[in-house]
């Protein structure tokens, strides 16, 4: 199968603090890979550089062969949720649309024909076609978790990379979105930064554990010693859909 993402001896130093260290991923084609880790261990340093928005301190990240950035529709990209102003006057056909606009547009750009057909098909194929005209305050958090989404599959890219994308949604939602992500990975490479252990047993193919070196890569079970390498505390995992507790001893603890 074709090598979707090969990621060589990277590492990624901010001033001196060391961020990512010679990180070794190889991701193939339709992989549907989760990525864990703590906060602080590298996750998003890793998508932003794969992404091209921040360049390694050493090693190399290839996309399909190519530097990252070479080709801007090849990668669509759904950022952690952040909070916005939700008075903005953005409609969700608006935020779709951004999906379309080329590198270094004009300030007053005007969107084609067949710009606008595909954010309406990507709208269609997220179930949000009815929202189109709503003003993006009025969304729900799983709503525009799925607008987000929209936006990133407008570059009609071959990889999706989702940052937390169910961390500000409910239950329902959260499931809603994996089975959409699942059905998705049917056509696309998708790569998801998540804390959401349910996740990674019912949905995610492979796993990566990242704590500024990459730990793991591989099925979606764990055992023992990968966690307290990742983690080096203790932490409640799912698996098959059954909790298992894994526990690492503490000083003082009886």
């Amino acid at each position: 199968m074709q090598k979707a993402i090969e990621i060589e001896n990277l590492s990624v130093y901010y001033n001196d603090v060391c961020a990512l260290s010679d990180v070794n991923l190889t991701v193939l084609e339709k992989e549907f890979l989760g990525i864990i880790g703590p906060n602080g261990g590298g996750k998003s340093t890793l998508i932003k550089t794969i992404l091209g928005l921040i360049k390694p301190s050493s090693g190399s990240v290839k996309i399909y062969g190519k530097e990252p950035g070479s080709e801007q529709r090849i990668l669509g990209y759904v950022p952690q949720f952040l909070k916005f102003d939700r008075n903005f006057p953005i409609n969700v056909m608006d935020v779709v649309l951004m999906g379309r606009l080329p590198a270094g547009c004009p300030l007053f750009h005007r969107y084609t024909k067949e710009d606008r057909e595909i954010a309406e098909t990507m709208m269609e194929k997220l179930g949000i076609h009815e929202l189109k005209e709503r003003q993006i305050g009025q969304l729900s958090g799983g709503q525009l978790q799925r607008v987000l989404i929209a936006r990133a599959l407008a570059v009609q890219p071959k990889i999706i990379l989702l940052d937390e994308p169910t961390s500000s949604v409910d239950s329902t939602s959260k499931h809603q979105i994996y089975e959409l992500l699942k059905k998705l990975n049917e056509e696309i490479t998708v790569i998801v930064v998540t804390h959401d252990t349910e996740a990674v047993s019912s949905h995610i193919k492979s796993l990566a554990c990242l704590n500024t070196r990459l730990f793991y890569h591989g099925a979606p079970e764990l055992d023992n010693e990968t966690i307290q390498q990742v983690y080096g505390c203790p932490v409640e995992l799912i698996a098959h859909g059954v909790p298992h507790r894994v526990l690492k001893k503490h000083e003082g603890d009886e």
